[in-house]
């Protein structure tokens, strides 16, 4: 049904044609090719969407080489760089407000690269994702027939369906999800990178980006209270710190009304940082792995620190595993995985549960933790302690793993008034979740403080 109805589209777009050649002496240098510039006036005169493809491959990794063929007047653009026999990253941009090229392209086809060798296909589709965003959602589809007609193309040339990679951000992964559909989910991934809510988050699963777009579908989720999608659309969906307000981010309450206006700034910092996240990844600085859990306050109060249940105990991780190193099967379907990250790149973190146990409380308490490692920044966990019980736990992001917590601080900062005095708790225990290292954690007992004091202790590390 979905190819019936791009048949019918098929035939506007027959202007791209694209030849695949693949010889041993290396083509002769051409001049390096780049994203449309569009302009106000150039947009209101726009009779068609004029999108292009650059190509990056380890070949000519520092030069884009234009994807195309004038099927009309027979002015040859193909490239030798393309290689059918290896898997293809299609990146593919979201809403450019002001018909700016994306910046940060460059650096995700480089990471794309260094990590494998991979034709890697950037999708300009600038001049008709520029303005207002509404007429820009309007255009998605129709990108998505152009890719589609490209990608059938390629097929007849060696490439195979599963061995696409589409990688789209904000709107953009919606355009990969359609791209999906007319494929008929065939389709090997798609990465969605906070997939855009605006117009989406009540849309049919046809129209937005879902799991049945390809073999494999994931999205990280940042921005889900603003631009971003706040619903599941994948196989595996990672909601880094919860889903909304990076650590980092400046927070604004008029942030929601500038989907509309040509103001980013830093309102959208939350927005891009699944991008930013997902660069790291690549790059291989860390290991970010997600939690199967009910809910972003479950996983705080440190009660899903394992990746039992659909996972079969081993965690989802954000990369290029394959299907994110889920081995599981079938494959669970929209399951949200939480992970928390820090401020700055490249964002790890390592996730610290702390367990604790207090003598019976009268009136419920407020304690601050804190983490120490020398040359990092500090982690302080903020924990109420309710009178009604007397184990607690708590899951937060630190820069470092346990052998290099150097000590622990604790202080009671509970009300004079409102609050319990003296606080006696029998034991504090860190460990670094997942469990996968076998470090026992490290625990202190027999601890009382007064309303006001504080206390600290060093740990000697013996990992």
């Amino acid at each position: 049904m979905a190819w019936k109805w791009m048949a019918c589209k098929t035939f506007v777009y027959l202007l791209v044609c694209v030849t695949s050649a693949v010889g041993d002496e290396e083509p002769s240098r051409p001049t390096c090719a780049d994203f449309n510039n569009t302009t106000w006036l150039e947009y209101r005169q726009a009779t068609k969407l004029q999108v292009q493809y650059l190509l990056l491959t380890r070949k000519n990794a520092d030069c884009a080489s234009l994807f195309t063929q004038d099927c009309l007047n027979h002015t040859q653009k193909h490239t030798a760089y393309f290689n059918s026999s290896l898997p293809t990253k299609v990146i593919v941009h979201g809403y450019r407000a002001m018909g700016s090229k994306p910046s940060w392209v460059s650096g995700l086809a480089q990471a794309l690269l260094q990590e494998e060798d991979v034709n890697v296909l950037v999708v300009d589709w600038v001049y008709g994702a520029s303005f207002a965003y509404n007429l820009v959602v309007e255009n998605y589809k129709e990108v998505a027939v152009q890719i589609s007609v490209l990608i059938n193309q390629l097929t007849k040339y060696g490439s195979t369906l599963e061995s696409f990679h589409f990688i789209g951000v904000s709107l953009g992964a919606h355009v990969c999800g359609f791209v999906g559909t007319l494929f008929e989910g065939k389709l090997g991934r798609i990465t969605g990178l906070d997939p855009a809510g605006p117009m989406f988050k009540g849309a049919d699963p046809y129209d937005r980006l879902d799991s049945s777009d390809a073999l494999f579908v994931e999205a990280i989720h940042t921005d889900s209270d603003y631009f971003g999608i706040s619903i599941p659309v994948g196989h595996v969906d990672f909601f880094l710190n919860g889903g909304m307000d990076q650590a980092g981010c400046a927070r604004s309450k008029f942030a929601s009304i500038f989907i509309y206006f040509p103001v980013y700034g830093y309102v959208i910092c939350d927005h891009m940082r699944a991008l930013h996240v997902y660069m790291s990844a690549l790059n291989g600085s860390c290991l970010l792995v997600g939690f199967p859990c009910s809910s972003y306050e479950e996983f705080l109060a440190g009660k899903c620190i394992t990746c039992e249940g659909p996972f079969n105990g081993t965690c989802p991780q954000i990369g290029l595993l394959k299907n994110s190193g889920i081995t599981a099967t079938p494959l669970p379907d929209q399951k949200r995985v939480y992970l928390l990250t820090t401020a700055t790149p490249p964002y790890c973190a390592h996730h610290i549960l702390v367990d604790l146990k207090v003598s019976p409380l009268d009136k419920t308490a407020e304690v601050q933790l804190t983490l120490i490692s020398t040359g990092h920044p500090e982690t302080e966990i903020k924990l109420k302690l309710n009178a009604a019980e007397t184990a607690f736990k708590a899951v937060a992001a630190h820069p470092e793993g346990l052998c290099k917590i150097d000590s622990v601080q604790l202080k009671n900062i509970g009300a004079r008034f409102t609050r319990q005095g003296d606080v006696h708790f029998e034991y504090i225990c860190i460990s670094e979740v997942p469990h996968t290292r076998g470090l026992d954690p490290l625990c202190v007992k027999n601890i009382h403080i007064g309303r006001g004091v504080s206390w600290s202790h060093d740990f000697v590390q013996v990992c």
